[in-house]
């Protein structure tokens, strides 16, 4: 049966990297970008990670610039603006599609587990979370809207 951990990506630094290694680990797996109005959930996310890590808890970010426009940068900018403006340590990812022809296949499957309202798959903007039990499946997807802070309840029900 499929799981998160089938799958590999990209790192921000253009290597290939398997999510194997998040194996026993919950994850809240977001598609980010520099230049948004949720952008500052940045902080709330790298919070997230640095108070629940110990607990076998990451965060990795995949930065997208299919809605707005709004990660325009290549991946050393990205890294930098991630690092200086929010000084986010948790993974971060090259950038990828969420929708359309290209998404990353990652996107696919988490689409396909966990559709948003009425059944819709696409992603419908920056910041969109899916949250991952430590088994690898898919428990929870939320809105953009839906701040880092209010979903800490469900990320500590999995780490319980």
């Amino acid at each position: 049966m499929t799981n998160v951990y089938d799958f590999s990506a990209e790192d921000i630094d253009g290597k290939k990297a398997s999510l194997k290694k998040y194996k026993g680990k919950a994850l809240l797996i977001v598609n980010t970008a520099s230049q948004c109005g949720f952008t500052p959930q940045y902080a709330g996310l790298e919070k997230l990670h640095r108070d629940l890590a110990d607990r076998g808890f990451e965060v990795l970010g995949f930065p997208c610039n299919q809605f707005g426009a709004q990660e325009p940068g290549d991946a050393e900018e990205i890294k930098n603006f991630c690092s200086l403006k929010y000084d986010v340590t948790f993974p971060m990812f090259a950038k990828i599609d969420v929708n359309g022809g290209n998404t990353h296949p990652l996107y696919e499957y988490l689409k396909k587990e966990k559709p948003g309202l009425l059944g819709s798959q696409g992603v419908k903007w920056n910041f969109t979370k899916f949250l991952i039990d430590k088994d690898g499946n898919p428990v929870a997807r939320y809105a953009p809207t839906d701040s880092p802070e209010s979903i800490r309840k469900d990320i500590e029900k999995l780490l319980e």
